[in-house]
């Protein structure tokens, strides 16, 4: 089986091609990213990578045959509303040229696109309810969220017409991220639990009270594969689907940092107000109800003290303080 995964050596392509290349079949996964991968999968004789902008490598695309795609590239929404033509190229030209690339290519790869809940929204002719299912409107209110609604669509099309077997997810916050913070508005969810726990301070610019939807790695990379590997029948048409959430508070989110870290690891985290963030994170739904990813198996984690506990684990090198017996 040949795949390709863009933005594959990012946080969750990395992850992804790690998992795919320990379950599944995978004769060659071709990684595309603005930069190498990490050395453990150049490493893998499986891997290729291609680095330098998708948009660039898509003409090349066009005269091979994949077996599945995952589009995970994408600019963040920070990015897209501080630039938006960059918002455009990156996310629309990019991900139209590759779709026509596949479609060039003439074998009809199954494809999953990594989509988001920013997608949603609350719109003046539509407030956002309480509780956001399955056949719940997508009203986004910023241009990462319409980029991501758009390419949805396209999804949809180009399966239509039968180019791609084409399947898209919307994604939950995934916390906790490693490595650095990035431009995306959330970058912060995974910020304040991971820089105390590496002994440094870090910034909140929402409320204690305010409420995310979230998912850990392991249950994000879980679901992309449950969905690329769904029959069509039981994807159920064409339409993107809702990963499960685990909806918190950030309040919550200390506690199980204190719970695993310690009082001082919490007294890391200031609340430093941030009206722009607070705008684009506000506006995101925080409650679902996710029947059709429910019925292909797929579930939420238990709790936020799981997933910090999952980051400790996965990550020991990152981690200086812990809790005291």
């Amino acid at each position: 089986m040949k795949i390709l995964i863009t933005g594959g050596a990012g946080f969750l392509g990395a992850r992804l091609a790690r998992t795919l290349l320990k379950t599944r079949p995978v004769t060659r996964l071709v990684l595309a990213d603005l930069f190498p991968p990490p050395a453990d999968l150049l490493n893998d004789a499986r891997v290729e990578a291609r680095t330098g902008a998708l948009l660039e490598q898509c003409a090349a695309l066009s005269h091979e045959r994949f077996d599945g795609v995952f589009h995970l590239a994408s600019a963040v929404s920070a990015e897209c509303e501080a630039d938006f033509e960059l918002g455009l190229k990156s996310n629309l030209d990019t991900t139209r040229a590759l779709l026509d690339a596949l479609r060039a290519a003439g074998n009809a790869p199954r494809f999953v696109f990594a989509s988001s809940v920013a997608v949603y929204g609350s719109d003046a002719a539509l407030p956002l309810p309480a509780v956001v299912r399955d056949d719940t409107l997508p009203t986004p209110q910023s241009s990462y969220g319409i980029h991501k609604f758009i390419i949805e669509q396209l999804v949809a099309d180009y399966t239509r017409k039968g180019y791609i077997d084409g399947r898209s997810a919307r994604l939950m916050t995934v916390s906790v991220r490693p490595g650095k913070p990035n431009g995306a508005a959330s970058s912060f969810l995974s910020g304040i639990i991971r820089e105390p726990l590496a002994g440094l301070a870090a910034a909140c610019p929402v409320s204690a009270d305010a409420e995310v939807a979230v998912s850990s790695p392991a249950r994000t990379i879980d679901g992309l594969i449950t969905v690329f590997e769904a029959s069509r029948d039981a994807f159920g048409g064409r339409t993107a689907l809702n990963l499960p959430a685990l909806t918190v508070r950030v309040q919550d989110m200390l506690d199980a940092l204190e719970a695993l870290g310690g009082r001082a690891a919490r007294a890391r985290v200031r609340f430093e107000p941030d009206a722009n963030i607070a705008r684009i994170v506000g506006g995101w739904p925080a409650r679902f109800e996710a029947g059709r990813s429910i019925r292909l198996g797929l579930q939420a984690d238990a709790d936020f003290r799981s997933i910090v506990q999952q980051y400790v684990t996965d990550h020991p090198e990152s981690i200086t303080t812990r809790r005291q017996a």
